[in-house]
């Protein structure tokens, strides 16, 4: 399935959820679902429903494609632990979120930019694969020529919160991966169910 280049703001408005923390607001002034006069939906069907999961998970984590959530599913069914828990730990603990969660970016978007850009190192390394899976006890932090770009600054300055598992240093712009996470304690935009995300990669793969 090809990644998604439409507008961001119309996945946004589907979810009914300013999913991408946009500074302006997608929901403001069209509240209701894309489609004629946001008509109601009909009863999704057991399929439609884990597809839908599917789609609201792949927008979080910045419009990533069916076969990148495969290779996650795959790598997570592997591990000694629960599939879904080792599943979303791979995903959050990509490196393009890991910077946006420590807010030295204002969107996920932003986040893959500096990190596909180069101005991302790990352990004082440059890094610039945004799938890079960062583990417990490594140091994200920013170039110095990144510091001083202003989106950084104010996504700082920002109120939102940096998980529990994270510690952030502001003031050298960077921050340590602390645990893995776990499930509830992720902070995802709006309620995905996981493991029937699991279930419909399962049959999909």
């Amino acid at each position: 399935m090809a990644k998604y280049t439409g507008p961001k703001n119309r996945i946004a408005r589907r979810f009914g959820v300013n999913i991408f923390g946009k500074a302006r607001n997608p929901l403001l002034h069209k509240a209701n679902p894309p489609g004629m006069h946001g008509a109601k939906r009909k009863k999704k069907s057991d399929y439609g429903m884990q597809l839908e999961e599917q789609q609201k998970l792949k927008a979080v984590y910045g419009l990533l494609t069916h076969k990148q959530l495969v290779r996650y599913y795959k790598a997570a069914l592997a591990e000694k632990k629960s599939t879904h828990q080792a599943f979303i730990e791979r995903l959050e603990c990509r490196l393009d979120n890991i910077i946006y969660r420590l807010k030295l970016a204002p969107t996920i978007f932003a986040a893959q930019q500096l990190v596909s850009h180069g101005h991302v190192l790990v352990n004082g390394k440059k890094v610039d694969r945004r799938s890079f899976l960062v583990k417990p006890g490594m140091t994200i932090g920013l170039k110095p020529k990144a510091q001083n770009l202003e989106i950084v600054k104010k996504s700082l300055e920002s109120h939102r919160d940096v998980p529990e598992y994270l510690s952030s240093e502001a003031s050298s712009f960077s921050g340590q991966l602390l645990v893995l996470p776990m499930v509830d304690q992720i902070p995802l935009p709006l309620p995905i169910n996981i493991p029937l995300v699991c279930e419909f990669l399962a049959h999909s793969s």
